[in-house]
């Protein structure tokens, strides 16, 4: 491809979204370092600090997302929807795009009928297990579907996993162990819990940690508490909380460390965070958000069916069931080994690849078509 490929990445609002997202915009700079490639989100998500910290340009466009009920806002609807289209098409226009990537989020839903209107080819990825509104419309005009989890009831999908960004994606857990229990200050030889409720923290799971401290350590068990932002654990004088074989902090920028040091980890069943724990090999319990529309259980599924991950409600998860069941597990060396075993047949490095080199041959096929026209 002697010309730079131009291609617009359309996702945001969350981590869930802009990650995967990114990683397929590596996977297509990998492949062809002089491609030119343009993030589409909206103001006040996340991709407005995530996407430029990974070095590419972001175009914003107005949230219009549907009203849920009959108000002035419903009226007002089309018009924000009409221009947000608009500003779709004015950025694919301006970065001259030759194709668009979506993953999910309100800009998806604009960029998909701005990409549809310029007759330019449409790639969606679905990283849960229940597909979103944004990516049910994308999907009828796609020319590749990309899922994480089998069965999303996209038309034509296929199943390719979930795209990582390199650390996490290229990781061997063994070679990496030491240089993570170094990272957490981990000596001796004691096992290890890790514990996280993701970058915003989960109350509920924090609390039940909080209250089997005592018996986590009685058992010879060391524990990590990536706690989320503004979750710390304090003690009564309103410090952090400290107690022997315990160790906290609010948050992590290397979870590859995290899935390397841990021997049991307990957290949240994100699309990311259950894909990523079969990479890494890593041991599990699963406690799905007991809100939302379920996915978070769904997307467990495959993991525990195969045995890499226990699940539990978060209304189980308590200071008994740690006692009674995180405790005997992580007291099994041989059951920890089958888990991650069991786990790690699950892992699928290469999503990202495989997202980008559909991009690229379709861009390449179509410039061909241009060229004999």
């Amino acid at each position: 491809m002697s010309e730079a490929l131009r291609l617009v990445v359309a996702g945001g609002g969350t981590a869930g979204h802009i990650s995967p997202m990114l990683a397929i915009a590596d996977a297509v700079k990998a492949e062809h370092p002089e491609a030119m490639v343009t993030a589409l989100g909206s103001p006040g998500g996340l991709e407005t600090k995530l996407v430029p910290e990974a070095g590419y340009p972001l175009e914003l466009i107005p949230k219009a997302p549907m009203p849920r009920s009959i108000n002035m806002d419903l009226l007002k609807f089309p018009f924000r929807f009409i221009k947000a289209i608009n500003n779709a098409k004015n950025v694919l226009r301006t970065t001259k795009a030759e194709a668009v990537l979506g993953v999910g989020g309100y800009v998806c839903t604009p960029a998909y009928l701005a990409a549809k209107q310029l007759k330019l080819p449409i790639f969606v990825h679905e990283a849960n297990s229940v597909a979103g509104m944004a990516n049910k419309l994308g999907a009828k005009n796609a020319a590749f579907v990309g899922t994480t989890f089998a069965n999303t009831g996209l038309p034509g999908e296929m199943q390719v996993g979930m795209p990582m960004r390199s650390n996490v994606a290229t990781m061997d857990k063994a070679a990496l162990r030491g240089e993570a229990r170094g990272y957490f200050g981990i000596t001796g030889q004691k096992p290890v819990l890790l514990v996280t409720g993701g970058s915003s923290g989960a109350q509920s799971i924090n609390t039940a940690i909080e209250q089997s401290l005592d018996e986590l350590n009685a058992a010879g068990i060391h524990t990590i508490h990536i706690t989320g932002r503004g979750k710390q654990i304090l003690d009564a004088s309103g410090n952090l909380l400290s107690h022997e074989g315990y160790s906290q902090t609010e948050y992590v920028d290397r979870m590859d460390y995290a899935y390397a040091v841990a021997d049991l980890m307990i957290c949240r069943s994100g699309a990311g965070t259950v894909c990523e724990l079969a990479v890494a090999g890593t041991a599990s319990v699963l406690v799905p958000l007991p809100i939302g529309n379920g996915e978070q259980k769904l997307n467990a599924r495959e993991l525990v069916a195969a045995g890499g991950a226990v699940l539990v409600s978060d209304a189980e998860f308590t200071k008994s069931y740690i006692s009674e069941n995180v405790i005997n597990l992580l007291t099994d060396q041989h059951k920890i080994e089958k888990m991650s075993q069991a786990a790690a047949s699950l892992g699928q490095r290469d999503a990202a690849q495989i997202m980008a080199r559909r991009i690229i041959d379709e861009v390449s096929t179509r410039r061909r078509a241009g060229q004999e026209g």
